[in-house]
């Protein structure tokens, strides 16, 4: 039975002026395209196809909003960094993620999906800087952990761990095994009520 019973899918935005207006709360969920974003907020949300996955990387080009609950919401951001998408696709992407990052008083964290056979790349450690230029609580979930063995997935946890420091929390996680789910959920609700 899923936490959000009522969630459901309200709008894509591709600008700024396109966003919801800003109140109640919003976790935002970003990733590189094929680190598992989609499944991860499908299996914590436990809806299938709530967010649409795909085999081709990339698919969210659009900022989309999900209402969770009334006055909480659950923002999708577009995925990139493997997409194929033209530069100036990807430039668009960068500015409209800043807007949101810059404009939204709803924010109040940001869950992000790092593959963790591939652990923290520019693109992540942009979400963070980002984040951390508006002082948003982060949790990163290492995705993919049921690809590795037990061992090596707790020492590229410790290794992400020690490269955040203070600046964000971390946690393995595996939409295939539902690994971490619980832990992952817990974090959304206090993200929700904060």
């Amino acid at each position: 039975m899923s936490q959000f019973p009522d969630a459901r899918f309200i709008t894509s935005a591709n600008a700024p002026t396109q966003f919801l207006p800003d109140n109640g709360v919003e976790v935002a969920v970003a990733g590189r395209s094929n680190a598992g974003k989609s499944s991860a907020i499908n299996v914590i949300v436990n809806r299938r196809q709530f967010a649409r996955t795909s085999k081709t990387p990339g698919r969210t080009q659009l900022v989309n909003f999900f209402d969770l609950r009334d006055g909480q919401r659950l923002v999708d951001l577009p995925g990139y960094g493997f997409a194929k998408v033209a530069a100036s696709v990807r430039q668009h992407w960068g500015k409209l993620l800043e807007s949101y990052f810059e404009q939204r008083q709803s924010l109040t964290g940001l869950l992000l999906v790092v593959d963790i056979r591939r652990q923290l790349l520019d693109f992540d450690r942009q979400m963070l800087s980002f984040a951390g230029s508006v002082s948003l609580p982060v949790h990163v979930l290492l995705t993919k952990a049921d690809k590795l063995k037990r061992g090596k997935a707790a020492t590229a946890l410790l290794q992400v761990k020690k490269e955040l420091g203070d600046s964000a929390t971390v946690q393995l996680f595996s939409a295939h095994d539902r690994q971490g789910v619980d832990e992952a959920r817990e974090v959304l609700e206090r993200f929700l009520t904060t």
